[in-house]
């Protein structure tokens, strides 16, 4: 059963979905720019078997707050800040895209609370040709204004971020989606080159790799988390 909850980090309300049995070891899903906590459903039905699995509206983001302010930066608090509130002392982190750099930065910061760490088809933190996004019509499951923020982060990143995946101490799987992503090969190359020991694995589905690969994405995934009956790894609630 998924069931839905808020808790307030930051000053702003962050949502977030639950599944899996409560002693389970936690995993945290991170989704990509525009993206809320239900776009993992193809892939969450085998992940929460055994695992306890926390998938996240970044602000900005579906049903949580648009507090008018935002930066990649400010997402990474968040997700500090919500493994805080939940006593999550150690996790698997996953994230997609604009989540994966999120991840990352998570990663550098705290790199003793993730245990293991997975990019999918996530961009090195580069300086790259800003392009002005177009705005959908009609009414967003997202705020506009965070695109065009978290946009700008991603088109000139903090040079520091770079140097910091050197940080990361956590075993971290890239998952690339080979020559239909837009995601350029050498950014992935980069980060792989940059995690110490990380290693890359190519799906080639494109960008969406979970929603267009789903049973590759999650024997990938599940083999790369490994056993989640650990006995070094403590349950959670």
């Amino acid at each position: 059963m998924i069931t839905q909850h808020t808790v307030t980090v930051n000053g702003m309300r962050l949502a977030y979905k639950v599944s899996g049995p409560p002693n389970g070891d936690p995993l945290l899903l991170l989704p990509a720019l525009g993206e809320c906590a239900g776009d993992w459903a193809p892939v969450r039905e085998v992940l929460d078997r055994e695992r306890r699995v926390y998938a996240v509206d970044l602000r900005g983001h579906g049903r949580s707050d648009r507090p008018g302010e935002y930066s990649l930066e400010l997402m990474r608090d968040d997700v500090l800040g919500l493994l805080d509130a939940l006593g999550l002392d150690r996790v698997d982190l996953v994230g997609h895209s604009m989540g994966g750099v999120v991840a990352h930065l998570v990663a550098q910061a705290r790199p003793w609370q993730v245990v293991r760490l997975v990019l999918e088809d996530a961009p090195a933190p580069l300086p790259r040709e800003a392009r002005a996004p177009v705005r959908p019509e009609g009414e967003l499951p997202f705020d506009w204004e965070m695109v065009l923020a978290v946009r700008a982060g991603l088109d000139r990143p903090d040079p520091a971020w770079l140097a910091g995946l050197g940080r990361i101490t956590a075993p971290t799987l890239v998952v690339a989606g080979g020559p239909t992503s837009h995601v350029p090969r050498e950014s992935i190359a980069e980060l792989v080159r940059r995690i110490p020991g990380a290693r890359l694995h190519t799906i080639p589905a494109g960008h969406l790799i979970h929603a267009t690969a789903p049973r590759e994405f999650n024997a990938v995934l599940t083999e790369f988390l490994g056993d989640p009956r650990t006995p070094e790894r403590p349950g959670v609630r």
